[in-house]
């Protein structure tokens, strides 16, 4: 089975979950608050016992290397998406801010693991952490406009930069975590396709979808985040870094290629933004990533991987 066919498999029994999600809501079963709890879950816990355990592998210079290898990759691919974001839409903060920002967490991650397997996932550890720990400032100074959420205690205040190094920690240290926990953390782990999904549901339910498809800035900004960043993307990883594993180069481009990241949503509310607007971007660029992301996986398999 091709990748690109993998991959589309995975995004529809994710959006079979968001649909629960839709359902429970407009049921109302699940209220607004109750899905900024489970939000809350996510970032708290469940991601960061992913970043954890993706640290769990035997220690060699080889994985030291490709560890080092895939940061450095990431932070090229970030610093590109935040500059075409910022070119594209620097009048428009949440577009800003959501566009820069894949979901490399939520999606990204279930679809790394199905389509790699779950020691994938440390190769894009570095990516999802750093992803979340600029979201966690330069996205919330895009929306702000207040300097202080540049500092570097911000920054370490973030739960996904703690727990990457905590992951960091343990595997230079060749420190097992013990089964009983272990296991405990796998079953957390396992909650994170299905309860980030729920979660944009309840987004979806909550959209005006008439005022969404009338608003061209919205497929602006999924065009520029499902296909630009993306296409860009590809040509960094396959021109920049040629000696990168083809599994470590392809866990970078699914968590580079995602939709818009949920957090845009939850930050726009904090900093008095447009709610409805970045739910509406959130919930369209996912929608539209049904058919994206598939179609760029296999424009990495037709340009050799």
């Amino acid at each position: 089975m091709s990748n690109a066919l993998i991959v589309f498999r995975q995004t529809v029994i994710m959006f079979l979950y968001m649909a629960v999600g839709f359902t429970l809501f407009r049921a109302k079963l699940i209220t607004r608050e109750g899905s900024a709890s489970m939000a809350s879950l996510l970032l708290y816990a469940i991601i960061p016992v992913v970043l954890i355990q993706s640290f769990q592998v035997e220690y060699s210079a080889e994985k030291a290397a490709e560890l080092l290898s895939s940061s450095l990759a990431a932070v090229v691919l970030l610093l590109a998406s935040m500059l075409i974001s910022h070119l594209c839409f620097r009048k428009n903060p949440v577009n800003d801010f959501g566009v820069a920002f894949s979901n490399a967490g939520f999606m990204g991650f279930p679809l790394i693991t199905a389509l790699l397997g779950p020691e994938a996932i440390f190769s894009a550890a570095g990516f999802v952490a750093l992803l979340n720990a600029l979201q966690w400032t330069y996205g919330q100074y895009l929306l702000s406009g207040d300097k202080g959420d540049l500092s570097l205690k911000k920054t370490l205040r973030s739960p996904l930069i703690l727990s990457f190094l905590l992951g960091l920690a343990l595997f230079f240290a060749r420190v097992k975590i013990p089964p009983i926990l272990g296991g405990a953390m796998n079953g957390l782990a396992a909650m994170n396709a299905p309860l980030a999904m729920v979660v944009l549901g309840v987004y979806l339910a909550q959209l005006d979808v008439k005022r969404a498809l009338r608003d061209a800035r919205l497929y602006a900004g999924a065009a520029v985040r499902l296909l630009l960043i993306p296409a860009v993307s590809l040509l960094l990883l396959r021109f920049l870094f040629p000696g990168l594993t083809p599994s470590t180069r392809t866990a970078l481009f699914i968590a580079a290629m995602a939709p818009v990241g949920a957090n845009v949503a939850v930050y726009a509310q904090k900093q008095g933004r447009d709610y409805s607007y970045a739910v509406g971007l959130v919930c369209l660029s996912t929608l539209l990533s049904i058919v994206s992301m598939p179609l760029m996986i296999l424009l990495s398999e037709l340009m050799g991987g």
